[in-house]
């Protein structure tokens, strides 16, 4: 125990002790008994061991908190009498009832402070595995594309004249969509930096659901103006607490994830809904599907979810569903991915 904690110990224990004191000689001259004057002794040494660190301060306590009431309170008043009649089996039960007041409490102090330990080492736990699944994801996501872009800026370097202009635009065009998506990316990552670092937890107002869908959609549709989406929302006005900006990411990203991979050109629909107390969104689409073995690991940083290979494989969204999972834990909610049958669906809850 440092000096600190002895002083801090001592400090509460006198003063717990004094207010104690004082409400039991108020209580004795208004009433003119003393008979449940312990219990206010009682209470004031569940308090110390409440307050103080270890065990020592409550049992002092309490044997104090003995003298005083038989040298106050307990006839012949201002001396200490243990030879009454039934006092010594008074004075030994008001002990036993404040150590074990007291030890029990300090007992349960130290549970609780061991579990807020636990709690802090999984979320730690947690963000070191955020940071791996995003540095896989990264070292993924990144590499393919800068690949692409410098295999296709090479050939139409050292080749150009000797291409057509249709393969030389079919390169420019792959560039610039490699880049743009690229830049989608670097977006993604940014969002991140909205949470907080230490808590893995977001700055939240409240928000009207249908305007952060409809501002999704928006968005979207002017990176991917060919996308079909029916948005469904309640017709009940909602507000619920969010990081908007974050949320519409989260959004976007599976709504761009199923537009991409999902195989098929049908509208993707994103339904909004309340679920008990969460408010459920959920993405669908009438594609391919996922392959059963991703499943369990698709918001792990994993490149693609479709059933088949493609040369679009590099931009299945690892980052953006790993940070899709990222966000929802920060907003204290769920996100989930399945097969409905004809496609797949992907669905997260926030709390209302």
């Amino acid at each position: 125990m440092t000096n600190t904690e002895l002083k801090r110990n001592c400090l509460i224990t006198i003063l717990a002790l004094l207010l104690a004191t004082l409400i039991a000689y108020l209580f004795y001259l208004a009433t003119g008994s003393a008979n449940n004057i312990s219990m206010i002794y009682v209470l004031a040494v569940a308090l110390i061991a409440r307050y103080s660190s270890g065990y020592l301060p409550g049992i002092l306590a309490s044997v104090i908190s003995v003298f005083i009431v038989n040298a106050v309170f307990t006839y012949p008043y201002g001396k200490l009498n243990f030879t009454m009649a039934g006092y010594p089996l008074t004075f030994l039960g008001f002990l036993s009832v404040s150590i074990i007041t007291s030890t029990t409490t300090t007992h349960l102090k130290s549970q609780a402070r061991q579990i807020q330990e636990q709690e802090r080492l999984l979320l730690e736990a947690d963000k070191e595995k955020m940071r791996a699944n995003l540095l896989r994801a990264i070292s993924h996501d990144l590499r393919t594309p800068l690949t692409a872009i410098i295999g296709s800026s090479s050939t139409y370097l050292e080749n150009g004249e000797e291409l057509s202009e249709k393969e030389r635009n079919a390169l420019v065009s792959g560039i610039h969509e490699d880049a743009h998506w690229l830049l989608n990316m670097v977006e993604n990552l940014l969002t991140v930096t909205r949470i907080d670092a230490d808590t893995a937890s977001v700055v939240k107002t409240e928000e009207p659901v249908e305007e952060v869908v409809a501002e999704a959609v928006t968005r979207l549709k002017q990176r991917l103006p060919d996308i079909s989406v029916k948005a469904r929302v309640p017709d009940e006005f909602y507000l619920i607490p969010m990081d908007a900006t974050l949320i519409e990411q989260v959004i976007i990203n599976l709504l761009e994830n199923a537009a991409r991979h999902s195989g098929s050109s049908d509208p993707i629909e994103l339904n909004v809904w309340p679920n008990g107390n969460m408010m459920q969104f959920d993405v669908i689409d009438y594609g391919k599907g996922i392959a059963p073995e991703r499943l369990s690991s698709i918001f792990d940083g994993d490149a693609a979810y479709s059933r088949e290979g493609s040369s679009e494989a590099f931009k299945g969204m690892g980052i953006g569903l790993s940070i899709c999972k990222t966000i929802i834990s920060a907003h204290k909610g769920t996100i989930t991915a399945e097969n409905h049958g004809k496609g797949a669906k992907f669905s997260f809850t926030l709390p209302m």
